[in-house]
C-alpha cells in the first residue's frame, strides 16, 4: 500500500454520499507498498480502507479482484470486502481514479515470520486455492512468461548500474526458464503475491489475507513457489529449509501436491524470483516522484534467483 494520488477531506465527503458507511471522523494515507493509493478511514460506524487504483491495476480488472474477495469470504477466507454503494456498485471514481471502500481487518504483518507462522501461511494458501476453485471469473497472469520478457527488454540496458553482472544473470535465467517452463500443471485462482506483508496475524494465528491485486489464474504450484521466495529466506540471504518444510507440509495437509508439481518446484521458484526481480528492477529504474515510499531493492531477488539456479532437486527445498 502507498499514496500516489492525494485526496482531500472535501473530495472524500462528496464520494461518501453514495455510500452508507457513516460520518467520517479521520482520514489518513497509508505509506506502505508500491501499487495503489491507500487511506485509512474511520467513521462513526467503523474502520475502512479507501483504495485508489493506479499503475498496474486497470478498471477492467476490478470485477475480478473485488468479486474474488467477496467469493473467498463467502467460502471461509478472511479477506477485505468491498463495500457496495447505495446503487450496489463495488467501486466508484475518486479524483480521476477508480476507487473502492474496503472493510478493515485487524492484525499485524510480520517482518520476520518464524517457522510456526510459515506453517500457518502454507495452510492459508491451500485454503485460498480450494476456496477459489468455484469462482466464475478468470484473469490471465499478466506477469508470467510473456510479461517477464517485456520487462527484461525494458530494463536490461541499465541493469548493471544496479548490480554488476545483473543483465547477464537475467538474460541467462530467462532463456532457460522460457525453454523449460512447465505447462499443464493443476491451476486455478492464485494470490500471486502472498508475501508476509500481505498476511495479518493475531495471537499467532492468521486473521486475514490482503492485497489481491495480482490475483489471477495460474498454476497452484507457482503460487507456492512465490511463497518459498517470500517466506523462507533469512535477512542474510540464507535459505531456511526448516521454514520451507513447515510451509509446504502445512499446504499439503489441505491440498495434495502431484508428482509433476513437486518436480516443477525448482523451476517455478526460479521463475517466481525472476518475476519479482524484474518488477522491482523496473520500479527502481523508474521511480515515481509522487510516491511516499521508496521502490523495493531488486538485489534481494537477484540473490534469490542465483540460489534457485543452483538447485538440482526438490529435495533441496525440504520436499
Amino acid at each position: 500500500m502507498a499514496v500516489y494520488t492525494d485526496v482531500s477531506f472535501e473530495d472524500l465527503e462528496e464520494c461518501l454520499k453514495a455510500y452508507d458507511v457513516g460520518t467520517p471522523k479521520s482520514f489518513k494515507g497509508i505509506a506502505e507498498g508500491v501499487e495503489n493509493s491507500n487511506f485509512f478511514l474511520q467513521t462513526d460506524r467503523g474502520s475502512f480502507v479507501v483504495t485508489l487504483y493506479e499503475k498496474r491495476v486497470s478498471a477492467g480488472d476490478l470485477p475480478f479482484f473485488l468479486g474474488l474477495m467477496e467469493h473467498l469470504a463467502q467460502h471461509g477466507v478472511s479477506c477485505p470486502q468491498p463495500v457496495r454503494n447505495k446503487n450496489g456498485r463495488q467501486w466508484a471514481m475518486l479524483n480521476g481514479r477508480p476507487a473502492a471502500i474496503l472493510t478493515y481487518l485487524d492484525g499485524v504483518s510480520l517482518r520476520r515470520p518464524e517457522v510456526a507462522q510459515c506453517a500457518e501461511a502454507g495452510s492459508a494458501l491451500a485454503k485460498l486455492h480450494e476456496a477459489g476453485s468455484g469462482f466464475a471469473l478468470q484473469r490471465p497472469n499478466a506477469l508470467s512468461l510473456q510479461g517477464w520478457r517485456k520487462l527484461a527488454d525494458t530494463t536490461l540496458a541499465k541493469a548493471d548500474s544496479v548490480s554488476k553482472g545483473l543483465a547477464n544473470a537475467i538474460s541467462t535465467s530467462l532463456a532457460q526458464i522460457e525453454r523449460d517452463w512447465p505447462h499443464g500443471l493443476p491451476a486455478g485462482v492464485i494470490h500471486a503475491d502472498l508475501f508476509p506483508d500481505n498476511v495479518l496475524f493475531m495471537s499467532g494465528k492468521i486473521s486475514g489475507l490482503i492485497d489481491f491485486y495480482f490475483a489471477c489464474n495460474d498454476a497452484y504450484a507457482y503460487d507456492l513457489a512465490i511463497m518459498l521466495n517470500a517466506w523462507c529466506f533469512e535477512p542474510d540471504g540464507a535459505y531456511n529449509i526448516t521454514k520451507s518444510r513447515a510451509l509446504v507440509s502445512s499446504y499439503r495437509q489441505h491440498r495434495a501436491l502431484g508428482a509433476d508439481e513437486i518436480a516443477a518446484l525448482p523451476l517455478l521458484a526460479r521463475g517466481a524470483a525472476l518475476r519479482f526481480l524484474l518488477t522491482r528492477l523496473h520500479d527502481w529504474l523508474n521511480p515515481d516522484p509522487m510516491a511516499l515510499v521508496r521502490p523495493k531493492d531488486p538485489r534481494e531477488f537477484a540473490k534469490k534467483l542465483r540460489f534457485h539456479m543452483q538447485i538440482k532437486s526438490p529435495a533441496e527445498y525440504g520436499l
